[in-house]
C-alpha cells in the first residue's frame, strides 16, 4: 500500500503583509503532477489546510481546484482532516456528500472514528483521520469532563479506534498534534500554553504508520519512522529558512514495513536569509540567480543607513525585512536592569555608540560631547532662571 503524506498547507496566508498564495498554487501544481505520476494508493493531508478559520475566497477556490484535480482527474482518494488553524465545521461542509466521490474530510471530532478501508494485494488498510481537537472541544464531543489536556484527549480517541480496531488489518492513524520529541519553529501556533498543548508517543502504539500534521519541518519521533511529520508545503517564516520542504511517499507493505521516501518540491519564490553590507548585497545580486526570493537582510552596516529597504528592492524586489543585528543586544556597560532615568547622558550616549558601532567614542569625541552637553545644561538654567 503506497501514500502521500502531506499536511500544514496553510491556504492563504499572508506573511509581512504579501499573500504567498501564488507561490501555494505553484506549490500545489507541482503536488497534482506528483500525485497523477506516482499513482498512490492515497493522498493523506493531515491538517491546517487553511492558514485561518475564515480563509480568504481565492484560498478556498484553490483547494477546490486542487482536490479536484487529484480526486476526480487523476482518480485518487484524498483523506483530509481539520488542524488547529482550520474552521472545522466550514471545512468538514458537505463530507458525507464529498465521501462517495473518493474525498473523506474530517473537521469536528465523533465519538466512533470510522475509519477509510483500502485494498490492495497483500489485504487492507484501515486509515483512521483524527482531526484537531482541543481539550474544550473533545470534553464536549465526547462528553468526558476529564479531558484535561491534549494528551488526553487523543489517548481517549485511540481507546476508542482500539477497542473496534481489526488486528488483522494495517493501520494509520492521520493527525494533527504536538508530539512530544518534536522540532518546532516561530511560525507553528501554540496549541497551549505550558506542556498541555503535548502528546506522548505512547497513545499510538500498535499503530503502523502515524500521519501527522503541525509542525512545519518534515521529521521521524521517536526511535523508528512509524511516527512522522511530513512538514509544511512552504517555508513559512524565516525561521524556516534552513527547512528543505517535501512530501513523503510511504509504502507500507504486508509484513507492516515501511518505506518512507521524501520527495522536495521547488517553490517559485524560496525563503532566504541574507548577510552582509548593503552595497555587498546589492553588488552580489547581479550574480543571483533567484533575485524574485523572499529575502530578509541582515545588514552589517556600522553607520547609519538612509532608505535601506528601497535600495535593497532595487536588487531583490521581494525582500520582506531588514534587520540590524548590532540593535539587538542592550547598551554596552550598562548591567541589565538599571534605570536609564539614573544614568548620566554622557554614559548613556557612550553605551549606546558602542553598542552600535562596536567601538567605544573616541577621546576627541568625548570631549565634544562634553562640550555639548555642559551647553545644554547651561541652556536649561538659564531658561528655569
Amino acid at each position: 500500500m503506497r501514500f502521500i503524506h502531506t499536511a500544514d498547507w496553510h491556504l492563504g496566508r499572508v506573511y509581512h503583509s504579501l499573500s504567498l498564495l501564488d507561490n501555494q498554487a505553484h506549490m500545489l501544481d507541482h503536488f497534482v503532477a506528483l500525485v497523477s505520476d506516482l499513482r498512490p494508493d492515497a493522498v493523506l493531508v493531515a491538517g491546517d489546510v487553511y492558514d485561518r478559520s475564515v480563509p480568504p475566497a481565492d484560498a478556498v477556490r484553490l483547494l477546490d481546484d486542487t482536490l479536484t484535480r487529484i480526486v476526480i482527474g487523476a482518480g485518487i482518494p484524498v483523506v483530509l482532516i481539520a488542524g488547529n488553524h482550520d474552521g472545522p465545521d466550514r471545512l468538514g461542509f458537505g463530507s458525507r456528500l464529498l465521501s462517495s466521490a473518493g474525498l473523506t474530510v474530517r473537521g469536528v471530532p465523533a465519538a466512533t472514528s470510522l475509519p477509510v478501508i483500502f485494498k490492495d494485494a497483500d489485504g487492507e488498510v484501515a486509515v483512521y483521520p483524527l482531526p484537531y481537537a482541543d481539550p474544550a472541544q473533545s470534553r464536549q464531543a465526547f462528553e468526558d469532563e476529564t479531558l484535561l489536556d491534549h494528551h488526553m484527549a487523543l489517548a481517549l480517541q485511540m481507546h476508542r479506534l482500539r477497542a473496534a480496531q481489526d488486528p488483522a488489518r494495517r493501520s494509520v492513524v492521520v493527525a494533527h498534534a504536538f508530539v512530544q520529541g518534536g522540532s518546532v519553529t516561530d511560525s507553528e501556533r501554540p496549541l497551549s500554553v505550558g506542556g498541555t498543548g503535548s502528546v506522548g508517543t505512547d497513545v499510538f502504539a500498535g499503530i503502523d504508520y502515524v500521519a501527522l500534521g503541525h509542525l512545519h519541518r518534515p521529521q521521524v519521533i521517536g526511535d523508528n519512522d512509524r511516527i512522522h511529520y511530513a512538514g509544511s508545503l512552504l517555508k513559512y517564516s524565516f525561521a524556516e529558512a534552513d527547512h528543505g520542504k517535501s512530501v513523503s511517499v510511504v509504502e507500507l507493505n504486508d509484513r507492516r514495513e515501511l518505506t518512507i521516501e521524501r520527495i522536495g518540491l521547488v517553490p517559485r519564490h524560496d525563503l532566504r536569509i541574507l548577510e552582509g553590507t548593503l552595497q555587498s548585497l546589492i553588488e552580489a545580486a547581479a550574480q543571483d540567480t533567484h533575485r524574485e526570493d523572499y529575502v530578509l537582510a541582515r545588514l552589517t552596516d556600522s553607520g547609519a543607513l538612509l532608505d535601506a529597504m528601497t535600495k535593497l528592492r532595487t536588487a531583490y524586489p521581494n525582500a520582506l525585512s531588514i534587520e540590524r543585528p548590532q540593535f539587538a543586544g542592550r547598551l554596552a556597560g550598562l548591567e541589565g536592569g538599571r534605570d536609564h532615568r539614573r544614568v548620566g547622558m554622557q554614559e548613556l550616549f557612550s553605551g549606546f555608540y558602542q553598542e552600535m558601532t562596536g567601538t567605544p567614542l573616541a577621546p576627541a569625541a568625548v570631549t565634544l560631547l562634553q562640550g555639548e552637553l555642559g551647553r545644554q545644561a547651561q541652556l536649561a538654567r538659564e531658561v528655569q532662571a
